[in-house]
């Protein structure tokens, strides 16, 4: 009885530990899973804060280049105002030199005339005892007569042009003033949207991306722009692409043969014109910003060993200006994750030219480009902390080496 007793007793505290044991286990893995849970949640969060952030950055980075485009072109206006001025202050000292001459000869003439008395024109008359002398001397008189007349009347012209520029100066100095206010409240504008873009990247960095997070994006961001060419690859279409550019070659042949706008006399030796198709221009291709080579094509890149350059990124000074290679028609103009603002032109024949990291960009979808037109300045968007320039080509979507197909 008493041994029945014992093992009832010890087989109730054996069962009572193993109790104890799988609450305590359950305990840890209610914990664990919490915790896993938890883990999810803080992802979730960090990604949904990351897009948020790389949103923000892209909205940053297009407000940042309309802004800096938008004080280029009133810094152009103040430089064309102030160059008016110049000419306007030119002719005025012309003007002012041209009355100082004609006053001087109307003044000998004056003189000449007061010392003949009052009644010069009587005194010649009486004074002369041949006839045909004095005939000859009443020519001359009248003569003389006529040109103090036409000296008057040049003189008051002068005095009118002399007016008209003055107001002009006026006017212009008043634009100049005013465009000087707005380029100095854009200026202010930039400064605080590069403040801005310069604390989203910390928080980028500092809240979002670590090593691993970097290399995720990047591949991301090849992913995308991988895409986004493929998608303009399979847009174009050929024949309608080489009648719009023999249309546009047509036209332009009718048109005067002025120098591009943007290209002060021209585009230039390093930017002649190019014949032929995109495919014949292997080695004749101009670069579209000159500086040094940072990163060659099928380099590493820095963020990442697994991941190569399938471009070219050129080191320049903010706000260079980036000109097309040759001519094309630009198929993207806008901010994409990972490149910034960017910029491609279709050439046709399934090759197309890439500019990423921009400042700036001066061309839109459909516009047609010649070779050193300027489509975009140099900058360093794309969540970049220096300016350069990423140049890439492709043939049928396929990324080929810019140093093979442009001047060495």
């Amino acid at each position: 009885m008493r041994k029945k007793l014992f093992f009832c007793f010890l087989l109730t505290a054996l069962i009572q530990e193993s109790g104890a044991e799988i609450l305590g286990r359950n305990d840890e893995l209610n914990e664990v899973q919490s915790g896993i849970k938890a883990a999810d949640q803080n992802m979730q969060h960090l990604q949904l804060q990351k897009n948020t952030l790389n949103t923000q950055l892209g909205e940053v980075e297009k407000l940042y280049g309309k802004t800096v485009a938008l004080l280029r072109t009133l810094q152009n206006q103040v430089e064309q105002k102030r160059r008016d001025l110049s000419k306007i202050r030119q002719e005025v000292a012309k003007s002012q030199n041209q009355i100082a001459e004609q006053n001087k000869e109307l003044a000998g003439q004056m003189k000449a005339a007061y010392a003949m008395g009052q009644k010069e024109k009587l005194k010649l008359l009486l004074n002369q005892q041949d006839p045909a002398l004095s005939s000859r001397m009443l020519v001359y008189y009248d003569y003389l007569n006529k040109a103090r007349l036409t000296k008057l009347a040049g003189i008051s012209e002068s005095i009118k042009h002399l007016d008209r520029l003055s107001k002009q100066q006026q006017q212009e100095t008043e634009l100049l003033e005013k465009d000087l206010e707005k380029r100095k409240a854009e200026q202010t504008a930039v400064n605080n949207v590069r403040k801005r873009r310069t604390e989203l990247l910390a928080q980028l960095k500092r809240d979002v991306f670590s090593n691993e997070q970097q290399v995720i994006h990047l591949r991301e961001s090849e992913n995308k722009l991988k895409n986004l060419v493929s998608s303009l690859q399979r847009s174009t279409d050929d024949l309608t692409f080489e009648a719009e550019q023999s249309k546009r070659l047509h036209t332009n042949a009718e048109a005067s043969s002025e120098p591009d706008k943007d290209l002060p006399g021209g585009a230039g030796d390093d930017f002649a014109k190019l014949k032929g198709d995109f495919s014949a221009l292997r080695g004749q291709l101009p670069w579209p910003v000159k500086g040094r080579l940072a990163n060659k094509f099928g380099s590493a890149r820095a963020e990442s060993t697994e991941s190569i350059w399938d471009g070219v990124l050129i080191d320049a000074k903010e706000g260079t200006e980036i000109r097309a290679i040759t001519s094309g028609k630009v198929t993207f103009s806008d901010w994409l994750r990972g490149y910034g603002l960017l910029i491609i032109i279709d050439h046709g024949k399934g090759y197309m030219s890439l500019y990423a990291f921009n400042q700036s960009l001066y061309r839109q979808v459909g516009d047609w480009v010649d070779v050193g037109d300027v489509i975009a300045s140099v900058g360093q968007s794309g969540g970049r902390s220096h300016a350069g320039l990423y140049f890439g080509i492709r043939n049928n979507g396929r990324p080929i080496d810019p140093q093979e197909w442009c001047r060495k």
